[in-house]
């Protein structure tokens, strides 16, 4: 019970932080040299519990495809923010059809009706529409899980070109896992391609990232992957990634 210890409360985080910090770490160390698939593995087959957070969009079929490999029964998390395209709802059951994945939860916020009722809070603050709409109802979905699959890649933005294979998530005692974080975009590919998996069809139409349809536009050729999200915005990142137990746009 609170307050039956000597031991401050914030000593007792700090210590399970630094504990949090060491084994992110010992993995890092241990996986360095080994495949995505193998950290999938890992990740999925480690004690506790482990959700794959997917947006279905360009590249999401691949570790997709990774995680029904290794067990059809992974918690695949899908936020729906009700602005996304068309084409993505649509890729999103095909897919889970097709993998045979059996525990897909899709997420919506319930205060939408209230807060953006008129879908017009894109047009004043992104950020908060952003957060409305997807960080908030992915906190509540994580809120039991003790680590989460993301598909960043060092590749993807000057933000990532660091990203390891495990982080800590500050603030909330999770693990976030990139197995693809050394892929490069013919990696990518040829995955695909191997397996072959359907693309997401606006990739075909100049999208190599997609979010939602308000904030996504086609991407020239030699522009960064993601030059199309919030396109004149000084934002990189929809909010998905925490700090200090809040959930923030890094990168921007």
């Amino acid at each position: 019970m609170f307050g039956t210890t000597d031991t401050p409360l914030h000593s007792l985080q700090a210590s399970a932080d630094n504990a949090l910090a060491d084994k992110v770490a010992a993995l890092n160390t241990r996986y360095q040299y080994h495949s995505a698939t193998a950290v999938m593995e890992g990740a999925l087959m480690q004690d506790g519990a482990t959700a794959l957070v997917s947006s279905f969009g360009a590249e999401s079929v691949v570790l997709l495809h990774m995680a029904a490999v290794i067990d059809p029964a992974t918690a695949v998390i899908f936020v729906d923010t009700e602005l996304l395209f068309a084409e993505t709802l649509v890729y999103q059951s095909e897919i889970c059809e097709r993998l045979g994945l059996r525990n897909v939860q899709i997420r919506r916020a319930e205060d939408i009706a209230q807060k953006d009722p008129y879908g017009a809070l894109r047009f004043t603050d992104k950020d908060a529409c952003c957060a409305l709409r997807k960080t908030r109802p992915l906190q509540a979905a994580l809120k039991g899980f003790d680590s989460w699959i993301t598909g960043r890649k060092r590749f993807q933005s000057g933000s990532r070109a660091a990203l390891d294979f495990f982080e800590v998530e500050e603030g909330t005692g999770r693990i976030k896992v990139n197995p693809l974080a050394h892929w490069t975009p013919d990696d990518v590919k040829d995955y695909m391609d191997e397996n072959r998996l359907p693309r997401h069809p606006l990739v075909a139409k100049g999208y190599p990232s997609i979010g939602c349809a308000p904030c996504t536009s086609p991407v020239k050729e030699g522009e960064d992957p993601r030059a199309g999200r919030w396109r004149g915005e000084n934002k990189e990142e929809c909010g998905i990634h925490v700090k200090d137990g809040k959930f923030i746009r890094t990168g921007a």
